[in-house]
């Protein structure tokens, strides 16, 4: 009996953490392909498994923008051992998000981007310390400085966090120069939430 008390005090506890974490993950897939490439087709650049396009969950084919993106896409997917591991594939996931939920819906992925604009934080300043207001005009009134100029996006201040209506002008002028490619705005997307 002694030694079972031996044997359990000479390991770590299990994390409880790491094993629910491990539990949830799908297994994984055996790896199927040999190269990871690039090549180039009307509207963009596909990944290619030896020589096959890649294709989202759905089915649909990854077409994206840039040669430099789909090179880093194909070194996730080279960059797999013996088994795919989405977790270390961000590009690739990223991709799959916006051929699937962007490419289609531009203009509604873009609307939710200006009711983003209704609430930024560089609406809503502090009122105390000084350090902290002096830091926020100097990083965050350029920006609404430029938007006024450039845009004509009038946008109102508030010290504190209650809620200020922002001008519908204001918004719909911000809203006006948004890109209207579907990478440009889920990448917007992406840092907006």
């Amino acid at each position: 009996m002694r030694e079972l008390f031996e044997e359990a005090a000479g390991q770590t506890p299990p994390d409880p953490q790491g094993a629910i974490r491990q539990a949830a993950r799908p297994p994984q897939r055996k790896r199927f392909y040999k190269d990871a490439g690039v090549t180039d087709v009307e509207g963009g650049f596909v990944i290619t498994l030896d020589g096959k396009p890649i294709r989202t969950p759905s089915g649909r084919q990854v077409v994206v923008p840039s040669r430099a993106l789909a090179g880093a896409v194909a070194a996730e997917w080279s960059a797999q051992g013996e088994t795919i591991d989405p977790v270390t594939m961000p590009l690739t996931r990223i991709a799959n998000s916006v051929v699937e939920g962007v490419v289609d819906r531009v203009e509604l992925v873009s609307d939710d981007l200006a009711k983003y604009l209704e609430s930024d934080l560089l609406f809503y300043r502090a009122g105390h310390p000084e350090g902290l207001v002096a830091r926020e005009a100097a990083h965050w009134d350029p920006v609404l400085f430029w938007a006024a100029e450039a845009l004509g996006a009038h946008f109102i201040l508030s010290e504190g966090v209650m809620h200020v209506k922002q001008p519908d002008e204001a918004v719909e002028a911000a809203r006006a120069v948004l890109p209207g490619d579907a990478w440009s705005v889920a990448a917007l997307h992406v840092v907006t939430t």
